[in-house]
């Protein structure tokens, strides 16, 4: 893949194992959910896309929770003192955590609560408590109460020879304090509040007008529990562990990831929320009954489980606070004349293809892939992975529909996709029931890769063509989230391609890929020899740079190999959308280090390595973080990007993201990210504006162009036929 440079051994002149070259991953982590959160807090950003931020801040912590906090307090109960490259203890991580979750949660509710809220009622929008709705509003909340959520409604009555009851997964509650007014016997009652059936937020009227549930619910509690007396009720909200593991000797894995996905709705309580000022009694008997510590219990002033804002972004009308709406447009060279679709093929063994997601649309050129490969009588086979997918996606289903004609259908479900799992064990029973051959991977493994294959017949040979992705096979966050596509004929790639499947469905392993890289065999290695070939290129007296974008950069070795660069004086830049555990500008270390972080309208997502070495430019892309889990617990693959004319498009939409200075952070050596602002007179620069308005400008191009030689042809032959 890259040209060959005599390494040598790079001696460091500093300890690369020193703890304190290394951020902690968990606080890395909060620092990315901090830059979502200054989103919301930005005036520039769309009033409703703001509030959207507020819900998408509170939904990532929910999920880090679930996860991450939740492994930590597994290490801490099996006595494991499992430390990262940070040398913190598992103890240490959380104590951190809760301070820095209890900081950020202060400004997120002084957003909501001092900024946005305010501003919605200017819009005429307005989230109001019960008291502050007018007469005849009430009048219309406590009618929608006895009609539609009473019915919903089961009091649970803790004590008097009752268990505590069972409380679901980030579900939000009402603890209400009871007396009886015979004996002044006091019981406490937990009372759920059912908003996955009624919504969070109960509409008023048709003016925009919207009541918290929880609140319509503590307003009529009399309703509830009549014949007693309502002493005193407060809001609170659990969230427990959700990560399972499914035993590499399981016999039947679906099977076994159903029954895990039972025992996830009971697992340990790892994190509870109290709308502050809760009563003392209540307060007490919550943490006494959930046997929690205090570094598990988070007071919240404020309303509780903010990711439901998302209910109000998504209000009908109120396009002026919005993002203006972007459509993916077909890529050039996959726009056919007069509406006629384009042979994806016959393009693919012209040059390689590539499309970049949500600028390129995911319909016209990944869907349209697979659909042609169904419909094309000269098609053998199509494999595909699956790690998640949408509902409305056609991809999985015309993979039935091949089975149905005859193709051979493979599909690798990855039945372990975190939160994912039920949907992909609906797809995998569909999918065998018509007939296609679907597999589940490697015992120990998830299988993140992104690749489709399809066996094409050509004469006396069958060709391989291949779709390698950054991003997921999912309608939905296609439009959401920016990948990379790459469309090749390449037969290395494709012979490469085909033995991963054929690992992946039956048994052994490759030796060598010719071309691509794939974990948890070759990744690690080859990503380092290509940065040691740098710098090999760099001592060898020739321009040498290192560009990497990607979601998460943890691997420590990886970051040890980064770190030999910048001390051989290579300069390294690096963007990272997440969590980033190098430490740039330490003096002796990574002062050539540069690091930034591209936080905006869509999601960066793209994972895609350059090494510069001279006039020559390697390329690769792929479904890889650098990430111990990516590296040494997953099956992934990138690929050379080879053609010059989609590497220098690749590069270009690196070196994009690199000077931009609207949605832009950069990582400082003391851990801080300090948001990119633009000198006075400097140009606006905006990575993601920039690309859709050049998708949007070669689209129409290509569109005019067509058009042109339509004309032209159509002129030429009236001509002919007048002459």
């Amino acid at each position: 893949m890259a040209q060959q440079y005599d390494v040598p051994l790079l001696e460091s002149v500093a300890n690369l194992d020193d703890p304190g070259l290394y951020f902690n991953r968990e606080m890395s982590w909060l620092e990315f959910n901090r830059r979502v959160l200054e989103l919301a807090e930005d005036t520039e950003v769309p009033l409703l896309e703001r509030l959207r931020f507020c819900a998408i801040y509170a939904s990532n912590l929910d999920e880090f929770f679930m996860v991450r906090v939740a492994g930590l307090f597994d290490q801490m109960e099996a006595g494991i003192d499992a430390r990262g490259p940070d040398g913190l203890r598992p103890a240490d991580q959380i104590d951190r955590i809760q301070r820095g979750v209890l900081e950020l949660d202060k400004r997120l509710q002084a957003c909501f609560g001092g900024e946005l809220r305010p501003a919605l009622e200017a819009e005429s929008i307005h989230i109001v408590s019960l008291e502050d709705a007018g007469a005849e509003e009430q009048r219309q909340i406590h009618r929608r109460f006895h009609e539609q959520v009473f019915p919903a409604l089961t009091p649970l009555v803790i004590g008097l020879g009752r268990p505590f009851p069972y409380i679901s997964n980030l579900s939000l509650s009402l603890a209400v304090l009871l007396r009886d007014p015979e004996t002044q016997v006091e019981i406490v009652a937990r009372v759920k509040v059912p908003k996955e059936l009624l919504g969070r937020f109960l509409p008023v009227g048709e003016n925009g007008t919207f009541v918290p549930l929880e609140q319509v619910i503590a307003a009529n509690l009399d309703h509830l529990f009549p014949g007693t007396e309502v002493v005193d009720y407060g809001f609170f909200r659990v969230t427990r562990d959700a990560d399972f593991t499914v035993s590499d000797e399981a016999d039947d894995l679906l099977q076994a990831v159903q029954d895990e996905l039972r025992r996830r709705r009971f697992g340990e309580v790892v994190r509870l929320e109290i709308a502050s000022g809760m009563n003392e009694r209540l307060r007490h008997e919550l943490i006494g009954a959930l046997r929690l510590e205090d570094r598990e219990v988070y007071d919240i002033d404020g309303l509780l489980d903010l990711a439901d804002l998302s209910e109000i972004a998504d209000v009908p009308g109120h396009a002026e606070l919005r993002y203006a709406p972007w459509t993916p447009v077909t890529q050039p060279r996959l726009q056919g004349e007069e509406n006629q679709q384009v042979d994806m093929f016959r393009e693919i063994r012209h040059a390689d293809l590539l499309v970049q997601h949500p600028y390129d649309s995911f319909a016209s050129s990944v869907e349209r892939f697979v659909e042609q490969a169904v419909e094309d009588p000269d098609v053998l086979a199509i494999k595909q992975t699956v790690y998640r997918t949408s509902d409305d996606s056609p991809l999985v289903p015309s993979l039935i529909r091949a089975s149905e004609r005859g193709k051979q259908a493979v599909c690798m479900v990855e039945l372990k996709a975190r939160f994912d799992e039920e949907a992909n064990i609906h797809w995998a029973k569909a999918l065998e029931e018509a007939g296609v051959h679907v597999v589940y991977g490697i015992p120990g493994l998830k299988t993140h890769v992104k690749a489709i294959l399809v066996a094409r017949r050509e004469g006396q040979r069958v060709r391989e063509y291949v779709h390698i992705g950054t991003g997921n096979y999912h309608a939905k966050t296609a439009r959401l989230y920016t990948d990379f596509g790459l469309f090749t004929a390449d037969p290395d790639i494709g012979a490469d391609v085909a033995e991963m499947f054929n690992f992946l469905t039956g048994y052994g392993r490759p030796a060598v890929y010719r071309k691509v890289l794939v974990s948890p065999t070759t990744m690690r290695d080859r990503l380092i020899e290509e940065i040691e070939a740098t710098v090999a290129a760099h001592e060898a007296g020739e321009e040498a740079r290192i560009a990497l974008k990607m979601n998460s950069l943890v691997d420590a070795g990886c970051i040890q190999a980064l770190y030999r660069a910048s001390q051989a004086g290579v300069q390294v830049d690096l963007n990272v959308r997440g969590i980033c555990c190098l430490k740039p500008g330490v003096p002796g270390v990574s002062e050539n280090i540069r690091v930034v972080s591209i936080v905006g309208r869509f999601l960066e997502h793209s994972r895609v390595y350059t090494f510069h070495r001279g006039a020559e430019a390697t390329v690769v892309m792929g479904s890889a973080d650098m990430m111990p889990r990516n590296l040494d617990n997953r099956v992934e693959l990138v690929a050379p990007v080879e053609d010059p004319a989609l590497r220098a498009e690749m590069i270009d939409a690196l070196e994009r993201c690199f000077a931009d200075n609207s949605n832009s952070w950069e990582l400082g050596a003391d851990g801080v990210w300090t948001r990119t602002r633009r000198a006075e007179g400097e140009p606006r620069r905006d990575v993601q504006a920039e690309l859709r308005e050049r998708a949007a400008t070669r689209a129409a191009e290509q569109l005019a162009a067509a058009a042109a030689t339509t004309t032209t042809a159509t002129g030429g032959a009236a001509t002919a036929a007048t002459g």
